[in-house]
């Protein structure tokens, strides 16, 4: 799924999301707004990663939806 895919399907994007990443909050989800690199930034906070493994578990977030 690309980036526009998900800016477009951002409400039914956004259940998925929370499933991936529990610890995102509604408040992260609305910040996001389906851009990708807000969607790395808060996953890396939250879980306390290095932003290549964010970037990383991001990309495969992308490829499986």
């Amino acid at each position: 799924m690309n980036m526009d895919q998900v800016e477009g399907n951002w409400k039914q994007v956004k259940g998925k999301i929370q499933q991936q990443w529990g610890k995102l909050t509604d408040d992260d989800l609305d910040v996001i707004e389906g851009k990708a690199e807000e969607l790395v930034g808060r996953v890396q906070e939250r879980y306390g990663i290095a932003r290549e493994e964010a970037e990383k578990q991001v990309a495969k977030f992308r490829s499986t939806r």
